[in-house]
């Protein structure tokens, strides 16, 4: 007997989803549009916001500086006079437009300058720039612009004094040291007399050329190395520009595990000319050990030893007189020390002081030790947040400029900030006090500095304040955004909730279509890096270059006119944050992030219900393109679609230094738990892989070795090779792909006909 109430219970649902679907389909006009104004609107971003200067350059003497900004009307550059203080037109634009169009025999508008950047020569009489591939000169008095030859005066004043070939000379300059036959030698540039002074080296274990003497050139310091592996890696150049045949590319490329060179210090002295053995600390199983660095009254110097692995980290000191070395400082971590992004040093007093920079308290912070004696005098910052960076130490006032991010409890912990310390850590005062996302240009002497300040969602202020107490002389600019808001961009949202462990702040931000609805459902597509070695969600307003990310936020907006809801969330692992959150990371780079990440998305979609979790994708590059795919292998419960460029899909095939940091040493079993190459079994989902054939960053077999094991998976996937591409997101080709990727899986339409393309 037929089931009649089921039946028609089914064709029910059928009929309501089909209607829903119905309601909230884009059309196929609509969506040509959409495409149109993705291709429109980082133009617009980038010639709609007026008053926001984003680069100043000083004047030797700290008195003036200038920049440009875009205006309604055009480009404009202004100078300020800082002991006025006043801000004036930096120089005629229309007569030196007027003279460039003689010059050129073309309309030159003044408005339209064929250069951002320019410098003062002659007392400010003259400013020279750089147009048409040419160096111009024009006379701000006579208002002439002439054409240069040779170089312009700021590359005059950049180079440098003549080598001297294979050689160093001595401070006293009495003595030249050099490496001959892999040993050192030295000669006297009076008598021309020849000492060598070490005899044990050889072409499997020679003295480097970098030897460094004492300030009182009686001893020199050296390092003698013991190559590592050669580990060659190919490129295939498919399609050259200069000939028919493909061309083969080889270069050395370590990858975890190889083994690394191995360094030992040396001292010589000058006065017997003999070589001082140098004992007393192990240095085995190096990551890297740095060059010589002596101290002012030329008693010792010291080396900095890294232990492979990143779990020892040390400042040995050398004694000048008998070579005995002692640990000055020493870091130790159970899982790993951040050396690349965390590491500052300043020698204070002549040698006799140290500022280091630590997480040993759970918290990047500064310390204050005796170089002598290697104990810790006093911690110059404390509290539950990061040191990000010191501006400059100050020794005669004994104070430290810093920035920092964190301070404000229940704020966004990433905002940066500029601080003064004194190096007891009394006296801490805030310079910057905005709410915002601070970036300071100093002036040479460090008395004043130049603040702009903005966060995602708050246009850019600019003000000229006092480094002493951050005092407002001058109120600069401030943004006019009104075009761009009037044009109907959305303004990004800033969002944060807790993550995996229910207390710590995940923070993100939320970016919308201009033809935004609320009464529509909107696919979610993440944008991912989750790269341990940074934070990546822009802070400020005008987006700011990021180690390892490879596109603006303005690429956000872009792909949400598509009819996306776009997302760029920190989840942990990333740094800048407490050594806790990113040690999340270690032996462990598929995690990505993921739990905080999801959570992120979902407590936005329950706020924002126009917000559709069971569509959601996810993109990335490079770190971002192993993320990416991750959510696929790891995540398939909520990552729907994924596109991946540049990835980095086994740790064990790319970059020696920065997968050891992150992963461990030696190679075990960690490896393989994070390779999309060993889970590519575990794919679910509509996968697109893009890789550029000349990558010399990621070694293009990371993701052929992925194609490799998804078809031995019998796995279904796109991928797109593109000839003479390097590490990238896939260039304007590849853009326009992953755009049509998402709209075809996550809103269910083919993509309108690419323009020009044959049917």
């Amino acid at each position: 007997m037929k089931n009649t109430s089921f039946s028609g219970h089914y064709f029910m649902l059928a009929y309501l989803y089909l209607f829903w679907f119905s309601m909230f389909k884009v059309s196929a006009q609509e969506m040509a549009e959409n495409y149109r104004k993705a291709a429109m609107i980082k133009t617009s971003m980038e010639q709609n916001i007026y008053y926001a200067p984003r680069s100043f350059r000083w004047s030797a003497d700290g008195e003036k500086f200038w920049y440009g900004y875009q205006t309604p009307k055009g480009k404009a550059f202004v100078l300020v006079d800082t002991h006025a203080p006043t801000r004036g037109q930096a120089f005629d634009q229309h007569a030196l437009a007027k003279s460039l169009s003689f010059e050129l025999k073309a309309t030159v508008d003044p408005y339209r300058l064929p250069f951002d950047e320019f410098n003062y020569l002659k007392h400010d009489s003259i400013i020279e720039f750089t147009a048409y591939d040419e160096v111009w000169q024009f006379d701000r008095f006579t208002y002439r612009c002439v054409q240069r030859r040779g170089l312009s005066g700021r590359q005059r004043s950049q180079q440098g004094g003549a080598p001297i070939g294979n050689g160093v000379i001595s401070p006293d300059g009495k003595w030249i040291a050099f490496i001959e036959n892999s040993n050192v030698s030295v000669r006297s540039l009076t008598d021309s007399v020849v000492f060598q002074l070490s005899f044990d080296g050889s072409p499997g274990a020679y003295y480097e050329p970098n030897l460094q003497w004492s300030p009182d050139a009686k001893k020199l310091a050296a390092r003698k190395v013991r190559p590592g592996e050669t580990h060659l890696v190919y490129l295939i150049e498919s399609s050259p520009t200069d000939q028919l045949q493909p061309k083969l590319h080889s270069r050395n490329y370590l990858k975890p595990g190889d083994v690394l060179p191995h360094y030992t210090p040396a001292l010589f002295d000058m006065e017997k000319k003999r070589q001082v053995p140098v004992h007393g600390v192990s240095i085995v199983s190096q990551f890297n050990l740095t060059e010589p660095l002596w101290c002012a009254n030329s008693q010792y110097y010291t080396i900095e030893y890294n232990q492979r692995g990143h779990q020892l980290y040390q400042i040995i000191q050398v004694d000048a007189q008998t070579g005995a070395m002692k640990t000055i400082v020493s870091e130790t971590s159970k899982t790993f020390i951040d050396y690349r992004g965390k590491r500052f040093r300043y020698d204070a007093g002549g040698g006799k002081e140290i500022i280091w920079a630590s997480e040993r308290d759970g918290w990047n912070h500064l310390y204050l030790y005796d170089a002598v004696t290697g104990t810790v005098k006093n911690q110059i910052t404390k509290g539950q947040w990061v040191v990000r960076g010191v501006v400059h130490v100050d020794e005669q006032e004994r104070s430290i400029i810093f920035e920092a991010s964190g301070m404000v409890t229940g704020s966004d912990p990433y905002l940066k900030g500029y601080y003064r310390i004194n190096f007891d850590g009394s006296g801490l005062l805030e310079l910057t006090p905005e709410h915002a996302n601070h970036h300071a240009y100093f002036s040479p002497d460090f008395s004043r500095f130049v603040d702009t300040y903005s966060r995602i969602d708050s246009p850019p202020v600019t003000v000229l304040r006092n480094s002493a107490d951050g005092k407002v002389v001058l109120k600069l600019e401030e943004a006019d955004i009104g075009a761009l808001v009037g044009a109907g961009w959305q303004m990004p949202e800033v969002f944060s909730t807790t993550g995996r462990d229910d207390s710590t702040s995940i923070w993100g931000i939320i970016v919308r279509p201009s033809n935004f609805d609320p009464t529509r459902r909107y696919p979610v597509i993440e944008y991912i890096y989750g790269g341990p070695h940074n934070s990546f969600v822009p802070k400020s307003f005008i987006s700011e270059p990021a180690s390892g990310d490879y596109r603006p936020w303005t690429a956000l907006h872009e792909l949400a006119e598509l009819g996306f809801i776009v997302v760029q969330i920190d989840g942990m692992g990333t740094s800048n944050r407490s050594k806790a959150f990113h040690d999340v990371s270690w032996k462990n780079l598929k995690d990505a992030g993921f739990p905080d990440r999801i959570r992120w998305i979902k407590a936005a979609a329950s706020q924002y219900p126009y917000m559709d979790t069971t569509r959601v994708g996810i993109y990335g590059n490079s770190a971002g393109g192993q993320n990416s795919v991750a959510a696929l292998l790891f995540h398939p419960e909520f990552y729907k679609v994924a596109v991946s460029s540049s990835g980095c899909h086994d740790n064990r095939m790319d970059k020696l230094g920065w997968n050891e940091l992150w992963m461990g040493y030696p190679v075990g079993p960690q490896y393989s738990a994070s390779s999309n190459v060993d889970n590519a079994h575990r794919l679910k989902g509509h996968l697109l892989l893009i890789l550029g054939e000349m990558d010399t960053n990621v070694p293009p077999e990371s993701t052929l070795q992925l194609v490799d094991a998804l078809i031995k998976a019998g796995k279904n996937f796109d991928f797109l090779l593109v000839p003479g591409m390097g590490h990238s997101l896939g260039g304007d080709y590849g853009e326009r792909k992953r755009r049509d990727f998402f709209v075809k899986h996550l809103l269910g339409i083919e993509p309108p006909v690419w323009a020009g393309m044959n049917d």
